[in-house]
């Protein structure tokens, strides 16, 4: 629940936010029920495959609209700024998804170093000696996932460029 300051605003202002979230996402579960589990007219009350999950459910809508309420009723101004700076942490989803795309075309170890060397610019280490560490991470990073615990990734579109001794090489490794 959220605390009341001494103005008497919420001191968490994005708790509405988050409140209404939750209680439209179990209200859309309640509503699924009917289709994802079933009643069986043969069984006990208690053996009914969509009693407990209705209890579940049932009780995640109640509780998350009994604490909207007292939320809302203790709202405080500021709310949409909140939502902004929780919005703000999609942008390391979306690194993230280039570096997953980037992988393919051009290799683990080119993009997982090029992406800890950018994520520790973003981050604001923009001095040599940091950015050489976050180079090394990455290299770290590759060894232990393809020599330590032998995960295979495919070889990225790039190394298909290499000199044939060197694509083979680079496509076992890294």
């Amino acid at each position: 629940m959220a605390t009341i300051s001494d103005d008497g605003h919420s001191e968490r202002p994005g708790t509405v936010v988050f409140c209404l979230a939750f209680v439209a996402f179990s209200l859309f579960l309640l509503s699924q029920l009917g289709a994802e589990t079933k009643y069986s007219s043969s069984g006990k009350f208690f053996a009914q495959p969509r009693l407990w999950p209705a209890i579940a459910v049932g009780g995640m809508a109640l509780f998350g609209l009994t604490q909207a309420a007292f939320v809302w009723r203790s709202r405080a101004p500021g709310w949409t700024g909140e939502v902004a700076l929780w919005l703000r942490s999609l942008e390391f989803l979306a690194w993230f998804m280039v570096y997953v795309a980037a992988v393919p075309v051009v290799g683990y170890l080119p993009a997982t170093v090029a992406f800890t060397t950018l994520l520790a610019c973003r981050q604001g280490y923009r001095t040599l000696p940091m950015l050489a560490l976050s180079a090394a991470l990455g290299v770290l990073i590759v060894l232990v996932f393809k020599a330590g615990l032998s995960v295979r990734i495919p070889g990225g579109a790039a190394y298909e460029y290499l000199p044939g001794w060197l694509r083979s090489f680079m496509i076992l490794n890294f």
